[in-house]
């Protein structure tokens, strides 16, 4: 009941802000959806800068200055925000409710990544009939230049694969539309109808990308589409996974790793190189390059070898796994000055959804698997362990802390290529607020800067 009527909420709310015409399910493509929507949201942007312009959103202390500009309050980002204590809500839904409204490719299946991109674009659930529209429109932009496989055919073995897939992202620019029409001097107004095709020429070349880099590193180089499947289902399978159920896994893995508001390094990198006026292209480089630093985007592949050592450790000495043994070996992690990787948030308090989803996954598809079995009882022990031991201030399971045990029960076991996956799905989210920077004409971003003498002197006053 709570979710059908935020959703009703949220229908009444869109059709009492903007036009009727673009509240009507199945008639307006997305690209006419959006057009009528950007006059609306232009003039509340004005209005709102205009006569609340003075309005002060909190002070700044010398330890969010120092300390990674935690909390402060400088960025709008449309499309999803994050709440310490519930977690992150994309245009206002939850990861349950996504995953009860969403159309899937199956009924009653995991949602679409085309069907989270419409809702994050627009603010509008779609229908099955309009994910399934973004689809086909996704096929028919995946094209890759043809500088690109040989160019990531090229690449020595030993690259990083983060490092290839930010490599071939960039080198796609030579396709952008927004550069061209910035060029050729289109109307400053009229730059979002660009980027527009760009973000979803990115998002539709990014998995045949992905999978190049996956099969030709890993495997034999070669790779085989079937467009007839969605974006997940063909993505998977140019990776060279058939199972259906490793395709509705996939599905939930792009949806809860594309959009966690825009302080997150990846997500703010991409607007930030995006308010200089670079095409999308080359904004989401910025992006994925921040996603490749082992704070941000390395963190499954951490947590798995934590779990495998773990496993292969116990192995060894024949012991069980159960909670008091599992205790012992998290305790023996942090006396050796080391973290337990997938627990703490920066900003979460509570268990995220992300990993509750995954959780849910797990009981409904892999109960019996042995590292699931870990995870789970390591989900059981380690918040109590790092409570007792003041370590943090949120000793709850992060998303990374699930996902590689997952990949893994499919065959899935290159570990230091998961931040590619996490790379495709987060491009979803960032490239989708890229979209409304553009179309808001959001400026250049440009903070201030401050000395250790200033701080000094604030200090002492």
């Amino acid at each position: 009941e709570k979710v059908s009527l935020k959703m009703n909420m949220i229908r009444s709310s869109l059709s009492s802000s903007y036009p009727k015409s673009f509240c009507v399910r199945g008639v307006s493509s997305l690209k006419d959806i959006l057009s009528n929507q950007i006059p609306e949201k232009q003039k509340s942007l004005a209005k709102l800068k205009k006569e609340y312009g003075h309005v002060t959103l909190g002070e700044v202390t010398i330890d969010q200055v120092i300390g990674g500009s935690r909390g402060i309050k400088t960025m709008m980002w449309e499309t999803s925000n994050l709440d310490a204590n519930e977690g992150i809500r994309f245009r206002g839904l939850t990861i349950p409710d996504c995953q009860k409204n969403l159309p899937g490719y199956v009924e009653g299946g995991e949602p679409t990544p085309e069907a989270l991109i419409w809702l994050l674009l627009t603010a509008e659930v779609p229908t099955k009939a309009q994910a399934d529209s973004l689809t086909e429109d996704f096929h028919r932009r995946s094209k890759l230049p043809a500088h690109i496989e040989p160019m990531i055919r090229s690449f020595p073995k030993n690259m990083h694969p983060m490092t290839q897939f930010a490599s071939a992202l960039c080198a796609m620019q030579t396709e952008s539309k927004f550069a061209e029409a910035y060029h050729k001097g289109t109307n400053k107004k009229e730059l979002w109808k660009f980027a527009f095709e760009d973000i979803l020429d990115v998002i539709a070349k990014m998995p045949e990308v992905a999978a190049l880099i996956y099969r030709c590193r890993y495997h034999d180089g070669k790779l085989t589409k079937n467009e007839s499947l969605d974006y997940s289902g063909n993505f998977s399978t140019m990776l060279g996974f058939s199972d259906p159920k490793f395709h509705e896994l996939m599905r939930l893995y792009m949806v809860i790793h594309s959009d966690h508001e825009g302080g997150n390094a990846s997500a703010h990198a991409t607007h930030l190189v995006g308010s200089t006026l670079s095409d999308p292209y080359l904004a989401y480089t910025g992006g994925l390059c921040a996603l490749a630093g082992p704070l941000h985007g390395l963190a499954n592949q951490e947590v798995l070898g934590w779990i495998k050592s773990l496993q292969e450790e116990f192995k060894k000495a024949n012991k069980p796994i159960n909670k008091q043994t599992i205790e012992e070996f998290a305790l023996s992690t942090l006396n050796s000055g080391k973290v337990i990787p997938g627990y703490g948030h920066a900003v979460l308090r509570k268990t995220d959804p992300r990993y509750e989803a995954q959780r849910q996954f797990a009981l409904k598809h892999l109960p019996n698997d042995e590292l699931f079995h870990i995870v789970s009882t390591v989900y059981e022990v380690v918040p109590g362990v790092l409570t007792s031991l003041g370590k943090v201030k949120n000793p709850w399971p992060n998303v990374d802390a699930h996902s590689g045990a997952l990949l893994c029960h499919y065959g899935f076991t290159e570990y230091d290529y998961y931040t590619v996956l996490f790379g495709v799905s987060r491009g979803m989210g960032a490239l989708s607020q890229l979209f409304w920077d553009r179309a808001l004409g959001l400026p250049l971003e440009r903070p201030k800067s401050v000395t250790p003498e200033f701080l000094w002197s604030q200090a002492k006053k």
